[in-house]
């Protein structure tokens, strides 16, 4: 298991109390998920500026470091508990392809047993990228290759394709990882141009805030359409300084455009083709 975070702003802003500060923040969190971290910030440039350890981010100066510098408009964030591949920095979330970065919460089941059929579904162009052994860089692959199908992996994007992709992507490894009668592979994933930030949640909790100041951590359900200054998306909710959170549904997928316009699907709602 892992623990992720995101953070999307109509304008640049330091993440700094969430990943740091809070109650709840992914330095706490990382005291049980110690297996390394890492942090994707988009800046004036298309791709997103990147660190990433190998040890506990608690213990790391370089994470409070570079936590304590990031003031940005698209934030991505991770601390590893390792289930699938060892503890190296090639294994480190966030991983990245282009303009995109992408984390993982969760496991597949029986994944070495299932690891060549998934590797099929990932075109050999993109195949080649992969430099790890996890089961969640095989599955941002499988993403990638499903998103290219539906227009250039570089060009703009909208959210209901971004969120289509990780759908199947979702179809697809369910399909060949799950068994009748077991537990399910997990697949809280988080991915984002930049622009566009869509995650999804199975079988792994997943909370929504807006950033809103509030009495109490937990808010009505954020509307589909809702207008957004600001979008956190967390593994757990960070209550420390009672910002209202909205926890996802299971089998729900979330996201946002470029004019941070909130949108939610049911998996079941999405034009999927297998």
């Amino acid at each position: 298991m892992c623990r992720l975070f995101g953070f999307r702003s109509a304008v640049p802003a330091a993440v700094h109390p969430a990943l740091v500060t809070e109650k709840n923040s992914l330095v706490i969190q990382s005291r049980e998920h110690k297996d390394g971290w890492g942090i994707a910030a988009y800046g004036a440039e298309p791709r997103p500026k990147v660190a990433h350890g190998v040890g506990p981010a608690h213990s790391d100066p370089d994470f409070h470091r570079v936590s304590s510098l990031v003031s940005s408009h698209t934030v991505v964030a991770h601390v590893r508990l390792a289930s699938v591949g060892a503890v190296e920095l090639r294994n480190s979330h966030p991983f990245l392809y282009g303009r995109w970065s992408f984390v993982h919460n969760g496991t597949l089941k029986n994944f070495e047993q299932h690891r060549p059929a998934l590797e099929s579904l990932i075109r050999p162009e993109l195949r080649t990228n992969i430099r790890g052994t996890t089961d969640s860089e095989r599955c941002f692959h499988i993403f990638l290759t499903r998103l290219e199908a539906r227009g250039a992996i570089e060009g703009p994007m909208r959210a209901e394709d971004v969120a289509t992709a990780l759908a199947e992507t979702m179809g697809l490894v369910s399909a060949l990882t799950d068994a009748p009668g077991q537990e399910r592979s997990a697949m809280n994933f988080l991915v984002t141009n930049g622009e566009v930030m869509v995650a999804t949640r199975r079988n792994r909790t997943l909370f929504i805030s807006e950033g809103r100041r509030s009495t109490s951590c937990h808010q009505a359900r954020l509307r589909h359409g809702t207008q957004l200054d600001q979008l956190l998306i967390a593994s757990e909710a960070l209550c420390g300084n009672h910002t209202a959170w909205n926890e996802i549904s299971e089998e729900e997928i979330i996201g946002v455009n470029g004019d941070l316009v909130l949108h939610r699907w049911r998996i079941s709602e999405l034009a999927i083709v297998s």
